[in-house]
């Protein structure tokens, strides 16, 4: 599976760009707002990526930030959600206002997204209320670093994996660990950001 791209702007369009890697020139789709933070044609970039495998397709969706990964994974957690609608979910939508929209179950907000009407709006505030992270994940399309673990020392990036391994979705283990650590302090271990974040989770 491909995780990462670095390599050149080849070519976009309104759905996606071609990144050209070492003369490879590999299709990924993004979001609109991800689109409109791109470098200008030729010049470097870097994506997170990621990978879905169907029967007739392999395709690639590119992000700026591993936040807005884990937004578009978590998103398509739900019902009728898929690449397409979670991509027009983030092109409309900052990090924080989405995260405001589930945080206050604002449907309205939610149903602005192409493709959204009220009804999976209703749905989307109502099932990521409990998964979503308790950050405004920042501003991704603009390539801001959202608040997360990997802004922390490595033993609460290695509180985070532990948690993701217990099957919990990594914008949820990374906001409960960051409370955590806020809680604990710096000379927290493992061990005790881990039993802090189940805690928190268990909330």
């Amino acid at each position: 599976m491909i995780g990462k791209l670095k390599g050149r702007v080849d070519s976009l369009d309104e759905e996606g760009l071609i990144v050209d890697v070492g003369g490879v020139g590999y299709l990924v789709a993004a979001s609109a707002r991800t689109l409109r933070a791109l470098p200008a044609l030729g010049e470097p970039v870097s994506l997170f990526i990621e990978t879905q495998v169907r029967e007739d397709a392999i395709r690639l969706f590119g992000f700026l930030t591993s936040a807005e990964r884990d937004w578009f994974r978590l998103l398509q957690s739900v019902q009728g959600v898929g690449a397409k609608v979670a991509l027009g979910i983030l092109g409309a939508l900052p990090g924080d206002a989405l995260a405001s929209a589930i945080a206050r179950q604002d449907k309205a907000m939610m149903a602005r997204a192409p493709g959204v009407g009220p009804k999976l709006a209703a749905r989307l505030v109502l099932e990521l209320k409990d998964k979503a992270p308790a950050f405004g994940a920042g501003d991704f399309g603009a390539g801001a670093a959202a608040p997360s673990a990997s802004a922390l020392p490595k033993t609460a990036e290695d509180a985070v994996l532990a948690l993701t391994g217990l099957g919990y979705a990594r914008p949820q283990a990374s906001a409960a660990v960051a409370k955590a650590f806020s809680a604990l302090g710096a000379e927290a271990a493992t061990a005790a950001l881990i039993r802090a974040g189940l805690k928190e989770l268990a909330q």
